[in-house]
């Protein structure tokens, strides 16, 4: 009984921080632009793909091998999805900004919908198998198993969010961007580059929803272009769960979602006597976006604001 606890408590703390890298991409976004980015799960699936292209290129030709190949693909696939975040939010979302919500929503619906389509033309619509990027070593701990994949699954996540958190909160960079997000007119006329601190957010978002698909994608050993669709929406329901607009709320959000997947379908067959299975996994983490929606819309660390409001209040 301990040993399950113990290994089904690690599960959930490895995939909610994947889905904590994912998250913080919508937080951010929406903490800056009042925008739902629905092309966020796809720079999730581009990770993958980016970081699969890097490690055969850098393995068969430039004759790189094992960890310091592993580690080089990983930072360089990261940093060439940001800067296709960059280019996406400067063609897409940037000349539509003066436009009602609804335009730029639809706009990233259509860049979503184009990277799908394109990855499937240049690599193929069928999956794919993933690299690990751990070695396949297992501890025994109390009786449940811990792989060193998740153990480097944590560390990697934890890093790259402490990382966030140095530069929103302790950089100047951050100060802009929160600057940026209370008030653009305001920001700009005490002259910062608003243009700058927006393109800041659509490198770092994609960076860690990249990082997300990669570390995702080297756990389950398989990647395909459909995949950034399921678990960039669970991704959104654990923003919308800690709060939209609010870092902290997206990785609470997260952890959370993740706990109450795992956990429910460990606890479904038994509660069911085997009528509802692990396949009602993605049923649990819907409903629960219903269940926010309903009860409390702005989430669990989120404040709600009207419409005609021009100040906006939050963790960002």
């Amino acid at each position: 009984m301990l040993g399950n606890l113990i290994q089904q408590t690690v599960n959930a703390l490895t995939i909610g921080s994947i889905y904590a890298l994912i998250a913080l991409g919508y937080t951010m976004v929406y903490g800056v632009l009042r925008m739902i980015n629905f092309a966020h799960g796809e720079m999730f699936m581009l990770g993958a793909y980016v970081a699969f292209l890097a490690l055969s290129l850098l393995v068969g030709d430039v004759g790189m091998s094992g960890a310091l190949a592993l580690t080089a693909a990983f930072l360089v696939a990261i940093f060439l999805v940001g800067l296709i975040g960059v280019g996406i939010e400067r063609v897409a979302y940037k000349p539509l900004r003066s436009s009602t919500r609804l335009a730029p929503m639809l706009s990233s619906l259509g860049v979503s919908l184009s990277l799908v389509t394109g990855v499937q033309i240049l690599a193929g619509p069928q999956p794919v198998a993933f690299p690990s990027f751990f070695p396949v070593v297992r501890y025994q701990v109390m009786g449940g198993t811990i792989t060193l994949m998740q153990i480097g699954i944590l560390i990697a996540a934890f890093v790259l969010m402490f990382g966030l958190h140095v530069l929103v909160n302790r950089s100047r960079i951050g100060i802009i961007v929160r600057a940026v997000s209370e008030s653009r007119p305001t920001a700009q006329l005490l002259g910062i580059n608003v243009n700058g601190a927006i393109s800041m957010v659509f490198f770092v978002g994609p960076l860690l929803g990249a990082a997300g698909g990669i570390l995702y994608s080297s756990y389950y050993g398989i990647m395909s272009p459909s995949m950034g669709a399921v678990i960039g929406l669970k991704a959104f329901t654990a923003a919308i769960l800690g709060g939209i607009g609010s870092i902290p709320g997206a990785m609470l959000g997260a952890f959370i979602l993740a706990f109450i997947e795992v956990w429910g379908t460990a606890l479904l067959p038994l509660v069911t006597n085997g009528v509802l299975g692990t396949e009602y996994r993605d049923v649990l983490a819907f409903a629960i976006l219903i269940l926010v929606l309903l009860v409390r819309p702005a989430g669990i660390l989120g404040e709600a604001v009207s419409e005609e409001s021009t100040v906006y209040k939050r963790e960002f």
